[in-house]
């Protein structure tokens, strides 16, 4: 089987000042794979669906970034999640903005009001366990579509939740804004949970950090589900949009699509091509 991902190849300026210009009069939605997110994409066709549709999908693993460039040749730059969320609270989102957080606390939503001066921050917490609950994901539609237009909605509530409430949004055709499903960034930035040194996230260790952090909870994810990224690799295909990349591999071929307000370069890289 051989199945094909798509990577925004942005990094986080790049990110950052195109999601500034994307306005509040239309619907679209971010994602932010991971390991963890990759093999769900290969294993589950639903979850492929859910990144089909999304209008952005940022690489947020140093970890993979070095991986593929081992094994694909293509230089992939990173725009982790966590410092995205950072970087749209500390330098795009004005104080007057309508923000809509889904997930976390209302400490935590409270604690981002003040910081950074936001006066239309609206938090909504979804009870636990969105997936076996169709009526409380009716509900969390319906508030967040209440609070529509919104300039963004940071969705926090894990993954795959996160990104069924995106893909929801956008079918059912109310809500007008960018939403970004960011996982823990909202842990990360009020401290909750506390982030990795700088030096093992620049070597794509950040991974080991959270395991260390907690181990209880982290253990299957890395140590047992996580390893099965190297028996997968050599059965996605690698799709890169946003720029061209590195002509260094013969194997890759380019050609220039246009979707709307974006020209995004398509770059294919298959392993054992």
């Amino acid at each position: 089987m051989s199945t094909a991902l798509n990577i925004d190849d942005y990094d986080l300026a790049e990110a950052r000042d195109l999601f500034a210009s994307f306005g509040s009069h239309r619907y679209g939605y971010a994602v932010t794979p991971n390991v963890d997110h990759i093999i769900r994409f290969y294993e589950d066709a639903r979850f492929r669906d859910l990144y089909s549709d999304a209008n952005y999908v940022l690489l947020d693993s140093r970890f993979l970034a070095r991986i593929f460039w081992l094994l694909r040749r293509p230089s992939l730059r990173v725009c982790l999640g966590s410092d995205l969320t950072t970087a749209m609270f500390r330098s795009v989102i004005k104080p007057l903005d309508q923000v809509v957080v889904v997930g976390g606390t209302a400490a935590q939503a409270a604690e981002l009001r003040q910081r950074f001066g936001l006066h239309s921050l609206h938090h909504i917490e979804p009870p636990m366990r969105l997936l076996t609950n169709p009526a409380a994901i009716d509900c969390c539609l319906g508030q967040i579509e209440a609070l529509s237009p919104f300039r963004f909605c940071f969705l926090a509530v894990g993954s795959p939740q996160q990104e069924i409430i995106a893909q929801k949004l956008k079918q059912r055709g109310i809500a007008k804004g960018l939403a970004l499903c960011v996982g823990a960034a909202i842990d990360f930035m009020t401290g909750a949970e506390r982030r990795a040194p700088l030096w093992m996230q620049h070597m794509g260790l950040e991974w080991l950090f959270r395991l260390v952090q907690r181990p209880g909870r982290m253990t299957k994810r890395y140590l047992v589900r996580g390893p099965r990224i190297f028996l997968l690799l050599p059965f996605l295909k690698l799709r890169l949009r946003g720029r061209a990349a590195t002509p260094a591999d013969p194997k890759i071929s380019t050609g220039k699509i246009s979707t709307g307000p974006v020209t995004r370069v398509i770059v294919d890289g298959e392993a054992g091509a």
